[in-house]
């Protein structure tokens, strides 16, 4: 008995030492098996080279190279073509199933990549969304018109809750800071304005307005969780006072227009009432009002397809 352990050992010590380890190291790479698959098909190993597209010696050396990976000869080269050996002939049928493994593989991975580039589901904040987000959406349906885009608009709040419950592949918001549990660019930069109507009491003002002077006056404004609204408290240490609060910026700029009273707004959404005098510029010093416009994702989840595609629309 202990003889036959002693041989048995032996043996096992005796196997080669690619035998452990990954099989990637053992077997050929496809571009080798597809080789292999031409010479059979073709009888020649400089045919097989012209229709991978590779040069004969470059050619001859993968085969080589697959023989001593293998450990056998599977090409007898002759001046009237290549054959197979006996060996060679078994190997190209492995081969055929390998190769048509990973031909089926990869057209199931290119259907994954069609079902997933089918649609574009974007969540944005108000501002964006009604004033960035249309061209960039019709330069993307310039580039990929199979691609059904779909967008949800609503607060900055909104926008995370979209993303992290994956509702959303791709989020853009206005805040001063990262919602959590999301990974951000900046895209562009926007800044808040104080405006009313013309025939506001602010409305003739020449001297600017203070920070006091702002927090204690009521305010057409949007709702807490928006973008402009945690940018107004943040530059008015949380004491702005609404007079009314609306969910959109279209209300904002309607209540304002009306002469409901003075508002704060993205100075990219006023620019048409600013140009044709229904809304005029207050004014406004010592009150930091800037912040950044950031695209939005899943924290380790960089955009893919047509994601990817819109997001680097944003920076043209």
């Amino acid at each position: 008995m202990a003889s036959g352990e002693t041989e048995t050992s032996a043996g096992e010590g005796a196997r080669s030492p690619g035998a452990a380890g990954s099989i990637a190291h053992r077997v050929p790479d496809l571009g080798a098996l597809e080789l292999l698959l031409a010479v059979a098909r073709l009888g020649s190993l400089g045919g097989a080279a012209r229709e991978m597209g590779i040069t004969q010696p470059a050619a001859s050396s993968r085969i080589r190279s697959m023989e001593r990976q293998l450990g056998v000869a599977l090409v007898d080269r002759s001046p009237r073509g290549s054959r197979l050996t006996d060996a060679g002939a078994l190997v190209t049928d492995w081969a055929r199933r390998i190769v048509e493994a990973a031909q089926a593989f990869d057209a199931g991975a290119q259907a994954l990549r069609d079902r997933r580039d089918s649609r574009l589901r974007v969540a944005a904040s108000m501002t964006i969304a009604e004033y960035l987000l249309p061209g960039w959406l019709l330069a993307l349906r310039a580039e990929r018109p199979d691609t059904a885009v779909s967008l949800l608009a609503g607060n900055s709040a909104a926008v995370a809750e979209r993303l992290l419950s994956g509702e959303a592949d791709l989020g853009f918001v206005e805040g001063l800071t990262v919602p959590s549990g999301l990974d951000s660019t900046v895209i562009a930069h926007d800044h808040l304005i104080v405006v009313a109507a013309p025939a506001h009491p602010w409305g003739r003002r020449r001297r600017p307005l203070s920070a006091g002077e702002l927090a204690s006056t009521p305010l057409i404004l949007r709702e807490k969780g928006s973008g402009t609204r945690q940018v107004l408290d943040a530059a008015l240490g949380g004491l702005a006072r609404p007079l009314i609060e609306l969910s959109s910026t279209t209300a904002v700029k309607a209540a304002a227009v009306s002469g409901a009273g003075p508002a704060v707004l993205s100075e990219l959404a006023v620019g048409e009432e600013l140009a044709m005098r229904r809304l005029v510029r207050v004014p406004v010093e010592g009150v930091l009002l800037a912040r950044d416009l950031r695209a939005v994702w899943p924290t380790g989840h960089r955009p893919t397809g047509p994601a990817r595609e819109l997001l680097s629309l944003t920076r043209g």
